[in-house]
């Protein structure tokens, strides 16, 4: 039990110092006699205790108004939220080079696609404290996931991002990194970040990457770019009535040149992701690299009591006044 405006509590001292002043100044008779020998037939008349009864009644309400008054409630759970203030977003390529088995996880391959989803599930687990949210692009941008602490609610939208669910016939970098930078550039961050991971060229889109990055580097907003993908040819799986057959080999394509210069202009750093050891490394070096103090705020839930005690308190007031002006009405 908790009071939103405890100070409120201190009317109730003063409601003894009144009461005592009231009883004190006592009240006027209702009739005045210049002898007592004039009512002597009705002094046997049996006094009762109904003035003082509404009285006290009267007090209590009083009482029960100022509990009222200092919002009492009952707080049934505490939420304690870290914020690093480390906002970051990451540019995810969903083109369909992605769907490329690069690389090899104990004995077993996998796509671009999947390397970068599950390297970005562990970074993501390992900072609870920041804002994270996902830019899906290929031929064009979409925000698959706004900036938020609740990462389980990102890692399932991550989850959901699979190649073929937006067009994916070309690469827009620009026009990605564009749509991760607006989802940065009103916040009072620490520290703006965007990770942008691509295996391929920008071909599709109205702005060029490197007009986005000095728009970057304008509002402070730092961004790291990985080129995901092995060197020289890679193997694109074929298939044939929905099963795996094969392999064909294609050459890979990555603008490191555009990426190193993104990097470059905006303070962040270029990483080649070409194999699946390397691709974990890179994001253990950004997650040492942008480290920030946390700022810790506790937000609590409460139950308010307040129609508990105002309720029965106005019922007494009514009982109150019923009773003074019906059963126990008394002489003015």
């Amino acid at each position: 039990m908790t009071f939103g405006h405890p100070y409120v509590l201190l009317l109730l001292l003063l409601l003894p110092l009144l009461a005592w002043l009231k009883g004190k100044q006592g009240k006027p008779p209702a009739f005045v006699y210049s002898s007592v020998q004039l009512v002597r037939g009705i002094l046997n008349v049996t006094r009762t205790r109904s003035g003082a009864f509404l009285t006290a009644l009267r007090w209590l309400i009083l009482a029960m108004l100022i509990i009222a008054l200092a919002q009492p409630r009952l707080t049934k759970s505490e939420t304690r939220v870290t914020a690093s203030g480390v906002d970051i977003v990451v540019a995810l390529d969903m083109s369909g080079s992605m769907a490329s088995e690069d690389f090899e996880v104990g004995r077993e391959r996998l796509s671009r696609l999947a390397m970068a989803k599950e390297v970005l599930k562990k970074f993501v687990e390992k900072r609870p404290n920041d804002r994270i949210g996902i830019v899906a692009f290929a031929t064009q941008a979409y925000i698959a996931s706004p900036l938020t602490l609740d990462h389980e609610f990102l890692l399932q939208n991550l989850a959901r991002l699979e190649l073929g669910t937006i067009d994916n016939n070309r690469t827009a970098i620009g026009s990605a990194l564009s749509t991760a930078i607006n989802r940065l550039r009103e916040l009072k961050s620490k520290s703006k970040i965007v990770i942008l991971m691509t295996d391929g060229q920008n071909n599709s889109g109205k702005v060029a990457p490197l007009t986005v990055a000095e728009a970057a580097q304008t509002l402070g907003v730092k961004v790291y770019t990985i080129g995901v993908g092995m060197r020289g040819m890679a193997p694109m799986p074929q298939f044939w009535q929905g099963r795996k057959v094969g392999y064909q080999m294609q050459p890979v394509d990555i603008d490191e040149d555009t990426l190193q210069k993104i990097a470059n202009m905006t303070g962040g750093k270029y990483y080649r992701a070409d194999n699946s050891q390397k691709f974990q490394a890179i994001y253990t070096e950004i997650d040492k690299l942008e480290r920030t103090e946390a700022d810790v705020k506790k937000f609590a839930h409460h139950d308010e009591l307040f129609a508990w005690v105002i309720t029965p308190g106005l019922g007494l007031l009514l009982l109150e006044v019923l009773l003074r002006h019906t059963i126990w009405r008394r002489l003015p």
